[in-house]
């Protein structure tokens, strides 16, 4: 209840990324970003959105079998094909759901994995997630070029998954796709 008041406030208070949200959902729907409907779902994404955090910061709390059990996982044979035989995985992921709690049914699945993460301001919020998902069996490096490229290699040689969001592009090098 409380995630969802918050959500339902910040929702209200109609901040940047509130209205960038609804120009977003303007553009998927087809509709003015003050329709009713875009103003709708711009509520739900958000309550969405704030359920997702509470289930992170409850995720330390789950043991092995809540996320084992309780998670349905397909094509998931041909990842630990892989990585059984000796040779590593890369998982390309999108920003999407609980990629917290997909890491850690990796890790319990026996494959623990190294990932990359921007770096947050103020430095001591990037530390404090850092710590949150190492708790949780991820190797995290920080988005910083060369350094993290050449750790996430040896992991590769070495037979381990490296699990990326592949979804933005912070070397301001990729190529522009439309959205939507």
């Amino acid at each position: 209840a409380v995630f969802t008041a918050l959500a339902d406030r910040t929702w209200r208070g109609r901040g940047k990324g509130v209205l960038q949200l609804e120009r977003n959902l303007s553009r998927v729907l087809g509709k003015d970003a003050t329709d009713a409907e875009v103003r709708a779902m711009s509520r739900k994404v958000l309550r969405s959105y704030f359920r997702y955090w509470l289930e992170v910061f409850r995720l330390p709390e789950y043991d092995r079998d809540r996320i084992v059990g309780r998670m349905r996982v397909s094509g998931h044979e041909k990842i630990f094909e892989n990585l059984e035989s000796g040779r590593g995985v890369i998982l390309a992921l999108p920003h999407m759901g609980n990629y917290e709690q997909a890491g850690a049914w990796l890790v319990y699945q026996g494959h623990p994995f190294t990932t990359v993460m921007e770096r947050l301001k103020p430095e001591s919020l990037f530390d404090r997630f850092v710590e949150f998902r190492e708790r949780l069996g991820m190797e995290v490096l920080a988005h910083k070029g060369a350094s993290a490229f050449g750790r996430m290699a040896q992991r590769l040689r070495d037979g381990r998954p490296v699990c990326l969001v592949v979804d933005r592009d912070l070397t301001e090098s990729g190529v522009d796709v439309e959205f939507f």
